[in-house]
């Protein structure tokens, strides 16, 4: 389970390719070139984290959570539309981009404590809007849980589920299904609990996935990213921060999000709150090993997983992107913004969005 957490403690096969360099390279290659970061880095406790914040100020905030893999600047196509109607924030998580590596363990509590300690910080006020895609969607729900007061609203964009099956080594693989029943650690500092140099096994598993990824490219949808942006994707795909393999307790973090979500059908009351889902012909091929039948039933359970997201509120609707893959930011950035819009509108009324479709 080790090397799972490396690949999927991330929730996206994207997070390989942070891991695709070679040794040299994952510790920032001599005079390699820094871009110069858009925002501002903002220290949350002895390390820094990348916030871009821009637009029209008053509330409520808006803050783009990215997926598993992805940067502050893949929101390309969206924080400038929605900086015309709302302040706006994206951010790169501990060990992404410009921002420095964290405390361990990478748990989704210690991901949704940096994010509210980078906004404090960075004097950056709630209540928050929180738009979470696919493992951002995890981090969202954490950061509404935990600190429910600072949070206006949520839209979840193709949100991963605690309930998710994932590729892992050939096989499908529910992941809740392997936890251990640990206890899930507080939030650490980077004082009692500092990131470690990479072991020869990370090491190794790195260069690994050089040989079998190759070099970083653009592939498709990021190839809808302004040339900037892709630009500055490849330079943080060909720099990625490696450190040593931390214990693993996403399993457990998702297992008990089941267990809760299975006990508490609105858990977030009436907030608004929208579910963003791609709408697809369905006619991609199955990954080798997977039969056919098998993946529709894995479409199919993940459809349903997500059109249960609107039962988290009482407030909940669903929109759908109509022929939109996973990255629906990029594939139909204009779906995301307008269930964004929604959803900061219905936070400044304190009315629900709307009814689901």
């Amino acid at each position: 389970m080790k090397i799972f957490r490396r690949v999927f403690s991330v929730a996206t096969a994207a997070a390989l390719l942070c891991l695709s360099q070679s040794a040299d390279a994952g510790q920032q290659a001599a005079g390699a070139s820094t871009p110069t970061a858009p925002g501002r880095m903002v220290d949350v406790g002895g390390y820094r984290l990348h916030l871009n914040c821009v637009g029209r100020s008053g509330g409520p905030v808006v803050v783009l959570l990215a997926g598993g893999g992805d940067f502050s600047f893949d929101w390309s196509l969206v924080q400038p539309a929605v900086s015309r109607f709302a302040r706006v924030c994206s951010y790169d998580r501990a060990g992404l981009a410009w921002s420095d590596l964290g405390p361990v363990p990478r748990t989704m509590r210690q991901e949704a404590h940096e994010l509210r300690a980078l906004l404090e910080r960075a004097g950056v006020r709630g209540p928050y809007v929180l738009v979470g895609h696919s493992f951002g969607g995890l981090i969202a729900r954490v950061f509404a849980e935990r600190y429910a007061s600072d949070v206006a609203g949520v839209v979840l964009v193709d949100a991963t589920s605690e309930d998710t099956t994932l590729m892992f080594g050939g096989k499908l693989v529910r992941v809740r299904e392997g936890a251990k029943g640990k206890a899930v650690p507080p939030p650490r500092t980077l004082q009692d609990s500092p990131p470690l140099p990479p072991a020869d096994a990370d090491l190794k598993q790195a260069e690994l996935n050089r040989q079998v990824f190759g070099p970083p490219k653009i592939n498709p949808p990021f190839d809808k990213l302004p040339k900037q942006a892709q630009a500055l994707r490849l330079w943080a795909l060909s720099n990625p921060k490696l450190s040593a393999a931390s214990e693993d307790f996403w399993a457990d973090e998702l297992q008990a999000m089941y267990v809760a979500t299975g006990k508490t059908k609105h858990q977030l009351g009436d907030m608004p709150l929208v579910v963003v889902i791609p709408h697809t012909k369905g006619d991609d091929r199955p990954p080798d090993g997977v039969s056919a039948a098998d993946w529709a039933r894995l479409r199919s359970e993940k459809r349903q997983q997500k059109l249960a997201f609107a039962d988290l509120s009482r407030g909940g609707k669903v929109v759908f992107a109509e022929g939109s893959g996973h990255h629906v930011q990029l594939d139909a950035p204009e779906v995301v913004v307008g269930a964004i819009r929604e959803t900061v509108a219905a936070a400044r009324r304190r009315t629900r969005p709307g009814r689901r479709k």
